[in-house]
């Protein structure tokens, strides 16, 4: 993969995880629901990408301890390359999932149109448990356990919003 990869236009839907600089939560977020898409069987009709709201990073890998924790909990991370989100791509996406407030406003913000502000979600919101905690903090500026910590958390709110959206996938696959 490269920064300037692709969106899978075949895919029948879309996401993109978006944080600050590419390089902590959505890389994991992006190997974590990629994972969930490919055992549920629906690889290549769900495209998950992600990106960053600010250009610091571009082209970098994911941060050494994003990938630390990817593989101590059997993920692979290697081969990702930071990008920044392009407004662009809101035609191309069904769905945005930012991880604080502030990527939320940024991202809304881009947006030309209502519908494309509906595209921007929070990742917490889908799961019950810890959608009052609203944002996913950034473990760039702390240790390796906020990176497990964090992990855990885009787990759960992954599994979540894949559980939302496995109906709709399978109606659309079948």
């Amino acid at each position: 993969m490269s920064f300037d990869r692709a969106f899978d236009e075949s895919a029948l839907f879309r996401i993109c995880f978006v944080c600050t600089g590419n390089i902590c939560r959505s890389p994991i977020a992006e190997v974590v629901f990629r994972e969930l898409v490919r055992k549920a069987g629906y690889a290549g009709s769900v495209a998950v990408t992600s990106a960053g709201t600010g250009d610091w990073h571009v082209g970098e890998p994911s941060d050494a301890r994003t990938l630390a924790v990817l593989d101590r909990n059997g993920y692979g991370g290697e081969g990702h390359r930071a990008r920044q989100f392009d407004a662009s791509w809101f035609d191309q996406l069904d769905l945005v999932v930012v991880f604080d407030r502030s990527q939320e406003r940024i991202l809304k913000s881009w947006a030309s149109n209502e519908q494309d502000v509906g595209k921007v979600q929070l990742l917490l919101s889908f799961d019950h448990e810890q959608a009052a905690m609203l944002d996913v903090p950034d473990p760039y500026y702390s240790d390796a356990a906020m990176f497990d910590s964090v992990l855990s958390m885009i787990e759960r709110a992954c599994a979540a919003l894949f559980r939302q959206l496995e109906p709709g996938i399978r109606r659309r696959v079948s």
